[in-house]
């Protein structure tokens, strides 16, 4: 059983605020929704592990208001599944002030031309396609907002858009380009784009690439969640646009 992260302390207030979390089951999602509900969010947990998302959803309750559990595979969710989802968000909630993107799929290092084709296009899709189609799912409710932040997290492409790195390398260029477009689409609206690069984390991704990870640099997510935090916020628009690096 997977340890439920503690609670990361910053500055910045979410009181008030619904943020969905996508990922939530995961390293950087578990910590980042456990500091956004100690920040005064309710939060809406996003993942395909109901099990590990019902451990998440105590440690939230525990230091936030109530948090709500949204089950979803994002690897064979569908437009018509995030319309649906958006539609919940107003009926239950009325409101959706935040979007952090924190989910990622990751087979392992394999040379180009051993990969499984299957494996690629879901790397492509998981951490490309999906949070496009969740973004745009997502985009009427957050022009509700007078201030709403869309956040996706993503990874050094001078890393990971090397060598074996497969589809997971080439979507976070794609994700990239994703942030900058939207950026530009919505600059004269109430939604704020940005992305959040925290480097180098001791999760279960990162093991599929490091086998034996003698990197020291790695940390906890806990140690990123108050960045993921003060993006959402209202503090987060002196990073519109941009990508926050904590590496």
């Amino acid at each position: 059983m997977s340890a439920v992260p503690s609670v990361a302390v910053g500055t910045a207030s979410l009181a008030d605020r619904v943020i969905l979390v996508a990922g939530a089951g995961g390293g950087l999602g578990s910590a980042a929704a456990i500091a956004c509900a100690a920040a005064g969010a309710t939060v809406v947990l996003l993942g395909r592990k109901p099990r590990r998302l019902d451990r998440v959803y105590t440690a939230v309750e525990a230091v936030g208001p109530e948090p709500l559990l949204y089950p979803l595979d994002l690897e064979g969710a569908t437009p018509d599944d995030y319309a649906t989802l958006a539609e919940r968000l107003q009926s239950e909630l009325g409101r959706l002030d935040g979007v952090l993107y924190c989910a990622a799929d990751f087979a392992g290092l394999t040379p180009f031309e051993h990969a499984d084709p299957a494996a690629f296009a879901r790397a492509v899709h998981v951490n490309l396609t999906a949070p496009a189609w969740l973004a745009q799912a997502c985009l009427p409710l957050l022009r509700q907002r007078d201030d709403a932040a869309l956040v996706f997290t993503v990874d050094d492409p001078a890393r990971v858009g090397r060598a074996y790195w497969g589809g997971y390398g080439a979507a976070q260029h794609g994700l990239r380009g994703l942030i900058t477009a939207l950026h530009d689409e919505l600059a004269n609206s109430p939604v704020r784009v940005s992305g959040l690069q925290p480097g180098p984390m001791r999760t279960a991704l990162r093991a599929r690439a490091y086998s034996i990870d003698e990197d020291g640099m790695a940390r906890d997510p806990v140690a990123c969640a108050a960045a993921a935090v003060e993006l959402l916020s209202a503090q987060g628009i002196a990073h519109r646009g941009t990508v926050l690096d904590l590496s």
